[in-house]
Formats: structure tokens, sequence, C-alpha cells
């Protein structure tokens, strides 16, 4: 399989530390995985992760029943990563991870990814980004609406960043959870689904 930039990515190490407390130190892919898992089993939401396109350029045929792909490249996902239904409502995020210590490098998402998201809620679908700071161990639920006003200010000339001291303050911590390791859905419920009815997720 050939890389986009030709660099296979290093494989993330498992913090041994964290083990013992149900093998924290996974990517925060793995963890959504994961949690999405246990929604599906225990009936709560079904959500899954897109797949990744892939573009093949060369196949061979070993034999007539069987083929085996030689070259292929990974293709720039087009929308987001995560999409399903919960309680009767579409829902669509994206999930980043960054090493940065001081803030989130809006460089990690891409202009046609926001506007998916901005098109999800003017549909009044669900839409939000879950962020990481793996140095901290923190995942942070930030409400779409939120992030565009970030990504607005940016593209008028402001900051090409979200300080973590914002994040901090303004998003939603997102505690680990041994089954639902990144319980969103606690934060959807109380953004969306307060006092059992519905709610567009703005203050």
């Amino acid at each position: 399989m050939k890389y986009p930039n030709g660099v296979r990515p290093a494989r993330q190490a498992v913090n041994t530390a964290n083990k013992i407390f149900g093998n924290r130190g996974m990517s925060l892919e793995e963890d959504i995985n994961i949690t999405n898992q246990y929604y599906l089993n225990n009936n709560k939401a079904v959500i899954h992760k897109k797949p990744t396109p892939i573009q093949i350029v060369n196949v061979h045929y070993p034999q007539r029943s069987a083929a085996v792909i030689t070259e292929a490249y990974f293709k720039q996902a087009s929308t987001t990563d995560y999409n399903g239904l919960y309680h009767g409502r579409y829902i669509d995020f994206e999930a980043k991870e960054t090493k940065n210590k001081t803030s989130f490098p809006l460089a990690n998402i891409h202009d046609h990814q926001v506007q998916h998201m901005k098109s999800i809620r003017q549909h009044e679908g669900i839409s939000f980004l879950i962020i990481r700071f793996s140095i901290y161990d923190e995942t942070y639920f930030m409400d779409m609406d939120l992030l565009l006003d970030y990504w607005n200010d940016k593209n008028n000339g402001g900051r090409k960043s979200i300080p973590y001291k914002d994040i901090k303050k303004q998003c939603h911590l997102i505690p680990f959870h041994y089954q639902a390791r990144v319980n969103y859905l606690k934060v959807v419920d109380k953004l969306y689904f307060q006092d059992g009815g519905m709610s567009d997720g703005r203050k």
C-alpha cells in the first residue's frame, strides 16, 4: 500500500503506564470505534466509521477465482470520519488528535470537511468535532457552531489555531470510561435532547 507522502505512518506506541486502566494509550480512532461498538451492542445508536477511499492502480490475478491488489493509493477522504443515527437524528462528526501543547491547528481540518459539517447542520443534523490533546490525555467535544466561529475568523485573517485554554473553557471534556471510552453521546444528550426534547445545540 502506498501512502500520500510516500512514508508509512509510525505505529503509535502503547502507553504501558496506563495499560492497567483499560489500555489507555490507544489512538482516538480506536477508542471511538470501541465506543461505537458499545453503542451498537447496547442498542443505543448506530454510528460507524466511514471507509477510507482507495484508488486501485494494479490488480494481479494469480488464479481465476482470486484477485490480489498489488498497487493502490489512499485518496483524501471526501467528508468526515463518522456518521450514523441517534434518537432519530443524523449524526456526522470528525475526530482529530494533536500532540500540540498549546493549541489545536486548524490546518488539521480541510475546508470541504467544514462545508460538509455546515450542510449537515443546515439540514437539522447533529455535527461536531472531537479533539484529543494526546500530551494531556484529554478529549473534548466541540460543537459545529463554535468550530465555525474559529474557522470564519481564520478565513478573515485571524488565528490559524484554537488555543488550548479556549477549548478547555468553551468545549465539553469527555471523561474516559472503560466501555464507552469516548462517551460523546452524553454531550449530545446535554446539547440536543435536554429535558427529553430536541435542542439545536446552541447555548
